[in-house]
């Protein structure tokens, strides 16, 4: 029990002192998450949309595929992309492997099914009143949209929070694509994996609680949108 009651007092001081090798691994932490999240929201929203909203061909076996990739463990995602970018894959010219580049890549690919899927659910979701009603307005299909949009606002949010936390939290990608480098590559999770076998506990728990910290807030915030998506 002292080892831990030590750990948690040396965590909070590396957190105090803004230790840089710690703060190093928060930063790469944040840009890479922000930047994956974004390029997934890009690509993921529409394509999310669409399947949740229009009538077309193999339009049950499409969402039938992303929700079945919710379930992608990280270090398959990794596997392949490793595949792809390694000096031997089709795309190794572009010398990916081990760059904060091949992360965001990754995490990408990692929260692509959940956005894709979750806002196919919200869509379809929609009270067919609500659906009747916009449509009796007579509105052009870009209007249609933008108010649909509007109305699942909340919902919506939900599902961007729901892919943050889960590109913040992995691990495998991180680890396989990143190659946990120092000050270029290394993660709060990668960090805490690689400092705890190194014995250095206390930087793991500083870590450790950055990213309880971070998904907390995450949850918390998908909690009030589910609150409020409820009141309404």
């Amino acid at each position: 029990m002292e080892f831990i009651l030590e750990g948690l007092y040396e965590a909070f001081f590396l957190l105090l002192r803004l230790d840089p090798e710690t703060i190093s691994a928060i930063v790469i932490t944040v840009k890479s998450s922000t930047l994956s999240i974004f390029f997934s929201l890009l690509i993921g929203f529409p394509l999310g949309f669409i399947l949740g909203f229009f009538e077309f061909p193999f339009r049950r076996p499409l969402k039938l595929l992303s929700d079945t990739l919710l379930a992608i463990p990280t270090v398959v995602v990794g596997l392949i992309l490793y595949a792809f970018i390694s000096h031997r894959g089709p795309f190794g010219e572009y010398e990916l492997l081990y760059t904060m580049e091949g992360i965001v890549i990754g995490q990408t690919l990692l929260a692509l099914p959940i956005i894709i899927s979750l806002t196919a659910t919200t869509v379809e979701g929609m009270e067919k009143k609500l659906s009747l009603t916009l449509a009796s307005f007579g509105l052009t299909m870009r209007q249609m949209i933008q108010s649909v949009v509007w109305e699942l606002r909340h919902g919506l949010l939900a599902v961007v929070v729901t892919a943050y936390g889960r590109i913040v939290a992995e691990v495998g990608i991180a680890m396989m694509i990143g190659g946990n480098i120092k000050w270029f590559t290394r993660t709060i999770t990668t960090a805490i994996s690689l400092e705890t076998s190194k014995g250095e506990f206390s930087m793991g728990i500083a870590l450790g609680i950055v990213l309880m910290s971070i998904a907390f807030l995450a949850n918390l915030s998908l909690y009030k949108l589910k609150k409020r998506s409820r009141e309404r």
